[in-house]
């Protein structure tokens, strides 16, 4: 029984579509057996290509993150360089003023260093001063007592080149003192040399030698008393 070409054709596209073998043999007489393995070890070729991608995808985002721990460890560690700079900035000034307070104090204390040398260089001159004042709260009293009129009483006179720690002169009498902290022998001597030079001046009146101080040694008291030298010992 014989098929015309159209019926032939029909019956072949209709094996190609429900005999999957048929087609195996077809694609195998007109080469395409072939094709369909290099396609095969395509999609092969490409799986494994594929699979590589995903590690690589996976690689990458664990370098990724290690990057971003990395960037917040040198985040955390630039902050704490900053802290540290901050801190250091502070410790400095800080410095800074405790070197201007002891620069202050130096300078402070160069000031009381230099008024210490000023008393130094002038003790006596303090000192008489004191004693002087006391003395003539004590002399003033007795010579009220006494019915004494006060005519003159100067701190640092001068009676020809002679300095007088404090001269008092009254009515009936006049008074020479030389006040000394502790006063010695040569001071004794001193002072009636000067009560000589004053009784130049006041040859009308006594003139009584006056000794004054703190620490007044026993025998230059009694020295002193010797010659006429009244002793005010504080």
């Amino acid at each position: 029984m014989s098929m015309d070409l159209k019926t032939l054709k029909s019956k072949f596209l209709e094996l190609l579509k429900s005999d999957e073998e048929f087609r195996y043999v077809v694609a195998g007489f007109i080469g395409l057996d072939r094709v369909l393995n290099e396609l095969k070890k395509l999609r092969e070729d490409f799986n494994k290509l594929y699979q590589k991608s995903l590690e690589h995808d996976k690689r990458f985002e664990e370098i990724n993150r290690r990057f971003e721990e990395i960037n917040k460890r040198f985040e955390i560690i630039e902050k704490k360089l900053l802290e540290h700079d901050k801190r250091f900035e502070e410790i400095n000034k800080r410095f800074e003023a405790i070197e201007t307070k002891l620069l202050d104090h130096d300078r402070k204390f160069e000031e009381v260093i230099h008024r210490l040398n000023r008393v130094e260089l002038e003790p006596g001159a303090l000192n008489e001063s004191f004693y002087c004042r006391v003395l003539w709260e004590d002399l003033r009293e007795e010579l009220r007592e006494r019915g004494e009129e006060i005519a003159l009483r100067r701190r640092n006179a001068r009676v020809d080149d002679e300095d007088i720690d404090l001269l008092i002169v009254t009515d009936k009498r006049v008074y020479v003192v030389e006040a000394k902290v502790k006063p010695r022998y040569e001071d004794v001597g001193r002072l009636l040399a000067k009560v000589d030079v004053v009784k130049k001046h006041y040859r009308d009146k006594e003139v009584i030698a006056i000794l004054t101080g703190a620490m007044i040694g026993r025998g230059v008291e009694e020295y002193a008393r010797e010659k006429n030298v009244k002793v005010y010992n504080y």
